[in-house]
């Protein structure tokens, strides 16, 4: 019983990735209008860390997300749990003033609740749609709530909004912590210089949501290297078939020259297949240009009577 146990546990473990594309979203994958983004380089445990000052409270939030699959561990920290099968998370440090006291707490943002219930609703806006002096693409997941500062209110809709900017000059990830183990991580701000995510937000927005709101400048934003990896991808396959004929090729004239000598006792030229056609190629090829070069003469000449 035990070990048919183990087994269904590393047969989910297995499909998690999957069931993550299956929602809708699969970052190595995304097309919006006819365009075509790969951001599964991006993949991975990131945070970014923001602070929040007033009058009573200092809020330091650490926001840790993983936008190509679930989070497992790094979902659970010494502030709070978030929930394992969750890709984005915020965990909240609130310190009064006075120094008495103080909360924490952890609050999903994006993914599914443990049991594979609710939607991450994905939607995709190509940025000059926004702004024209813009090139790359939004992305927005939800599928979390939010109780506000303090735990007082009702539960609120969350969800992320993140502007994938093109930046030809950058990997996308400058000044990030992709370890898994929380305890090693290190906080070191949402303003880190050189950092290619950026922390713009996260506010209650209009429509009583809370929203995350991120930039991730990176070169898989920009749609000159999108082009250049399909055209790349596209010369691969033509490499290949070329590799292949030459194999082919060279299994022939392999296995006919053995054959020849085996059979026939043949030496030199006489080894390879069909000798006689390759001893005639030369001929061939040079009778082939002098007939090319007659019709070129020909058609070029004038019809009917010279003068005299």
């Amino acid at each position: 019983m035990q070990l048919q146990l183990t087994g269904a546990s590393l047969l989910l473990s297995a499909l998690l990735p999957g069931l993550a594309a299956a929602t809708g979203f699969d970052c190595a994958h995304i097309n919006v209008e006819g365009y075509k983004y790969d951001l599964s380089s991006l993949g991975g445990v990131h945070e970014l860390y923001h602070v929040k000052e007033t009058e009573d409270w200092t809020t330091n939030t650490t926001y840790v997300l993983n936008i190509c699959n679930i989070l497992h561990k790094a979902a659970n920290r010494p502030e709070g749990k978030c929930g394992t099968s969750r890709n984005i998370c915020g965990f909240v440090k609130e310190l009064p003033k006075d120094g008495n006291g103080g909360t924490s707490f952890g609050f999903p943002i994006v993914g599914l609740d443990h049991a594979g219930a609710g939607s991450k609703d994905p939607k995709f806006t190509l940025l000059n749609k926004i702004d024209e002096n813009m090139e790359g693409v939004r992305v927005e997941l939800g599928g979390g709530e939010y109780t506000g500062d303090h735990n007082d209110e009702k539960a609120k809709d969350a969800s992320a909004q993140i502007d994938f900017q093109c930046d030809p000059d950058r990997s996308g990830l400058e000044g990030l912590n992709t370890r898994d183990d929380p305890k090693e991580r290190r906080d070191e701000g949402d303003s880190a210089p050189g950092r290619s995510l950026e922390f713009k937000s996260f506010d209650l927005t209009d429509d009583d949501k809370y929203v995350l709101k991120l930039a991730w400048k990176t070169r898989y934003a920009c749609d000159d290297f999108q082009r250049g990896k399909n055209s790349s991808s596209h010369w691969g396959f033509f490499t290949w078939l070329i590799i292949i004929l030459f194999l082919a090729i060279a299994t022939y004239l392999i296995f006919g020259s053995w054959l020849n000598y085996n059979r026939y006792g043949a030496r030199g030229w006489d080894l390879l297949p069909h000798a006689d056609s390759l001893r005639d190629i030369p001929y061939i090829f040079q009778d082939w240009v002098k007939r090319v070069i007659n019709t070129l003469q020909g058609s070029g000449s004038r019809g009917g009577y010279s003068a005299v």
